[in-house]
């Protein structure tokens, strides 16, 4: 096994990290922030939109068995990755779609499937931004596994196949 670590961003990390637990391979997914410049910030300001922070969910990951391209795909099949103001009801910064790329490999493999994405007619909001300088903050523990530990689904994030 060779663990490694992808981030992303695609509004409420709930709904995320619920989704790319279910994925073969992934050893875990942590809520969390990144991007800003608050270090270690609350979800309370974080949620204030003026920490510059998204909310992005780590995704732990055996490189062996599940590669970096299907985690990317699998993380444009569960947002809309169209929507440039948030996702789905939750409006503001802290709920743009974003991948947190960690070398020019990653980069150019989210660049070739948002050009793929563009083929198929969809205009791709999506930022790239590296994580060069930019550390991962963990969310507070009540916001870990939400959704398993409250018996629910994701209210605005749906599995829609697109590849």
């Amino acid at each position: 096994m060779r663990s490694k670590k992808a981030y992303f961003a695609a509004g409420c990390f709930w709904g995320v990290e619920y989704h790319f637990e279910k994925l073969d391979g992934v050893i875990r997914a942590i809520s969390g922030y990144m991007g800003g410049v608050t270090p270690n910030p609350s979800y309370k300001e974080v949620c204030t939109g003026l920490t510059g922070h998204l909310e992005v969910v780590c995704v732990e990951y055996d490189a062996e068995a599940l590669p970096f391209e299907s985690l990317v795909k699998h993380f444009f099949e569960i947002h809309d990755f169209t929507q440039t103001n948030g996702q789905g009801p939750d409006i503001g910064s802290q709920y743009l779609s974003a991948v947190f790329y960690n070398d020019e490999a990653e980069k150019k493999c989210v660049k070739e499937i948002i050009a793929l994405l563009e083929t198929k007619g969809f205009h791709v909001a999506t930022m790239l931004i590296s994580t060069h300088n930019t550390p991962f903050f963990e969310a507070e523990e009540y916001h870990q596994d939400y959704y398993f530990k409250h018996n629910k689904t994701p209210y605005c994030h749906t599995l829609r196949k697109i590849f």
